[in-house]
């Protein structure tokens, strides 16, 4: 059996089904990115499954791409996330869009930016009660 076949096999393993979507991209490509995919996306991480799927809608969404608000919004609610912190993610993610927003707009200067950020992060820390 080959490595796409093998692939297929895995991915109806992991999800129940192949789906359709995964059928549709080239076969080679498939083949080497579902094993990145299965790792970094479904596997075990530092980062709990639940946040890494509010992450991903969160970027889905500030990049309006409906296939993935909707794959990011099922997986991040399959793994308990509730209504309330998909609304708050949405309110980060637009949050964070507006900021960058402003920034660009009117081009604040970089370098004070970085200084700046600096001292909101050691702020941030202090408060935290980090060194």
């Amino acid at each position: 059996m080959g490595e796409y076949e093998n692939t297929l096999k895995d991915i109806e393993k992991t999800f129940g089904f192949v789906p359709g979507f995964m059928k549709a991209i080239p076969k080679d490509v498939l083949a080497k990115q579902w094993p990145l995919m299965k790792k970094y996306q479904l596997g075990e991480s530092i980062i709990p499954q639940k946040y890494r799927e509010l992450i991903g809608l969160a970027v889905a969404a500030t990049l309006k791409c409906p296939y993935c608000t909707l794959m990011h919004t099922a997986m991040a609610t399959g793994y308990g996330a509730t209504g309330e912190e998909i609304s708050e993610v949405a309110y980060l993610a637009a949050q964070t869009a507006n900021w960058s927003t402003m920034l660009h707009a009117l081009q604040y200067n970089y370098d004070t930016f970085v200084k700046e950020v600096h001292q909101v992060g050691e702020n941030a820390k202090k408060k935290a009660g980090k060194k």
